[in-house]
């Protein structure tokens, strides 16, 4: 039979790969967060300034109102990657479960070919030998 170990490999190194993924996803939604917070302050504060809040108005600050835009870029950009890490998430749930099953079939494999020796020994002390 053949060795599972390139396949189990092989599913570990993919795991580690969509694991990687995955915090690097989370450490930019968490950096644009960040940013997304920061803007708001700034938003905020310009309209403060300003003393005009209601982005249709004429007067409305076009600091804020670039903010604005950049904030809701941000905000896309967030909703996007945390998506792709839901996905990404899946994908991993899905490896895991590969392996589990690669690893199993790969224990039942040894499992097997230790009972299969002492039969296969035995077997041989019981043939009468070729004279």
């Amino acid at each position: 039979m053949k060795s599972r170990e390139p396949l189990i490999r092989a599913k570990k190194f993919q795991m580690d790969d969509v694991r990687r993924r995955i915090a690097q996803i989370e450490g930019m939604v968490a950096d644009f967060s960040r940013m997304v917070a920061d803007l708001d302050r700034d938003i905020a504060a310009e309209e403060e300034r300003s003393g005009v809040s209601d982005p249709r108005h004429f007067a409305y600050p076009p600091l804020a109102q670039a903010a604005r835009g950049r904030r809701d870029n941000l905000q896309n950009s967030i909703e996007e990657l945390t998506s792709q890490c839901d996905g990404a998430r899946a994908t991993l749930t899905e490896l895991e479960a590969d392996l589990a099953l690669a690893e199993a079939a790969g224990e039942m494999d040894r499992v097997t070919k230790a009972e299969m020796s002492p039969r296969r020994r035995s077997a041989r002390t019981h043939e009468p030998r070729p004279s």
